[in-house]
C-alpha cells in the first residue's frame, strides 16, 4: 500500500518534469536557430578576409580573376541571410555542412573534437564538485572557525585569477619544473591511450576545476550553513547524533538541491572556461576550431559549434530544474 501511495505521489511530479523538459526544448529550438543567424551576421561583418584565411600563403600569388572565381565557388559573395537559410535548411535534415577551413564535413569535425572537450569539461566539473563538497562540509563542521574562513578565502582567490593566467602558472610550476605534459593527449608521434589521456588531462582538468570552484563552493557553503539552522538539524542534535551523521543525513540532502540548479545554470561558463583552457594547453577539442572558424568566417562550423553549445546550456538548465522539481516536494513548478 505504501509503495502505491508513493507511486501516486510521484506520478504528477514526473509528468510535470516531463512537461517542463518539453516546454524548454520547444523554446530552445527557435532560440538556437536565432543564435545561429546572429553568428552568420557577425561573421559577415567581421574585419577578416575569409578568402585569405582559406588560401593562406597562396593568397598573395593568386590573381584577381582566380580570387573572384574562388569567392563565387565558396559562396563568399552570397548574403549572410541566404547563407544562413541554406545552412539551416540542411541542418534540419541532419547535414551541418562542410567546413571550408578544414575541407571536411562539420559532423566529422565535431565527432572528432567534441569528445575531448566533453572529457575535459566532465573531469573539471567532477573535480570541482568533489572539492566543493569537501570545503563546504569542512566549513559547516567548523562554522566560524579557520576552516570556514579558509574556504571563503580559497573561493575568493580562485575567483580573482583568470583561467588563462592560472593555466600559465600551472605550466610554469608543474610542467617546466616537474615535467608534466603541457599539451596534447599523447607524446609526439604516438597514438593516445587511456594512460596518456589521464596524464595529459591532469593539468587542464585541475585548472578547469579551480576556475569553476568559486561559484560552486560559495553556493554550497551558504546552503550548508542555512541547513545547519533548520529544525531537522536541531532535532538530530537533540537525539544526540554525531556531527558527521548530521552533515551526511540532514544537511547535505537539503543543501544539494539548490546546488544542482546552480550547476545547470552555469553550463555556459563551463563551456567558455573549457575553450580558454583548451587553447592554453593545446587540448585537441573544439576551441582551436572555434577560433580558426571565426577568423576565416567558416559559417558552417561556427554555427554548428554555437548551436551545440546553446543546446547544451538549454538542456542543462532544463534537466537541473526538472531534477529540482522531482526531488523537492516544496516546489510545484519551475
Amino acid at each position: 500500500m505504501s509503495q502505491l501511495v508513493l507511486h501516486q505521489r510521484r506520478a504528477p511530479r514526473l509528468r510535470s518534469a516531463g512537461l517542463l523538459l518539453l516546454r524548454r526544448m520547444l523554446l530552445a529550438v527557435p532560440l538556437t536557430a536565432g543564435l545561429t543567424a546572429v553568428v552568420f551576421f557577425l561573421a559577415s561583418i567581421a574585419p577578416f578576409n575569409p578568402l585569405a584565411a582559406y588560401l593562406g600563403s597562396r593568397y598573395e600569388h593568386t590573381g584577381a580573376e582566380e580570387r573572384a572565381a574562388l569567392r563565387a565557388e565558396l559562396g563568399l559573395d552570397d548574403s549572410w541571410f541566404s547563407s544562413w537559410v541554406d545552412w539551416l535548411g540542411s541542418a534540419l535534415h541532419g547535414d551541418l555542412g562542410t567546413s571550408r577551413m578544414l575541407a571536411r564535413p562539420v559532423t566529422e569535425v565535431l565527432a572528432e573534437r567534441l569528445p575531448y572537450t566533453l572529457l575535459l569539461m566532465g573531469a573539471g566539473l567532477l573535480l570541482a564538485v568533489v572539492l566543493s563538497l569537501l570545503l563546504a562540509c569542512a566549513a559547516g563542521l567548523h562554522r566560524g572557525g579557520f576552516a570556514d574562513r579558509a574556504t571563503t578565502w580559497i573561493a575568493q582567490l580562485a575567483q580573482a585569477i583568470p583561467p588563462f593566467v592560472l593555466a600559465l602558472v600551472f605550466i610554469a610550476v608543474f610542467s617546466l619544473r616537474l615535467g608534466l605534459p603541457t599539451g596534447g593527449v599523447a607524446p609526439p608521434g604516438q597514438e593516445p591511450t587511456a594512460g596518456s589521456l589521464a596524464v595529459h588531462l591532469l593539468l587542464p582538468a585541475t585548472v578547469m576545476a579551480i576556475s569553476l570552484l568559486p561559484w560552486l563552493v560559495l553556493n554550497l557553503r551558504a546552503s550548508v550553513l542555512d541547513m545547519l539552522d533548520s529544525d531537522a538539524v536541531l532535532a538530530a542534535r537533540g537525539r544526540g547524533d554525531s556531527a558527521l551523521r548530521i552533515m551526511a543525513f540532514e544537511v547535505l540532502p537539503g543543501a544539494l538541491l539548490p546546488f544542482i540548479t546552480v550547476i545547470g545554470s552555469r553550463l555556459g561558463e563551463l563551456i567558455t572556461g573549457a575553450l580558454l583552457v583548451e587553447t592554453v594547453f593545446a587540448w585537441p577539442g573544439i576551441a582551436s576550431a572555434v577560433i580558426d572558424s571565426a577568423v576565416s568566417a567558416d559559417f558552417a562550423l561556427l554555427a554548428a559549434v554555437t548551436a551545440c553549445s546553446a543546446l547544451a546550456v538549454f538542456l542543462g538548465n532544463a534537466l537541473a530544474d526538472a531534477g529540482y522539481l522531482l526531488l523537492d516536494p516544496r516546489v510545484d513548478d519551475v
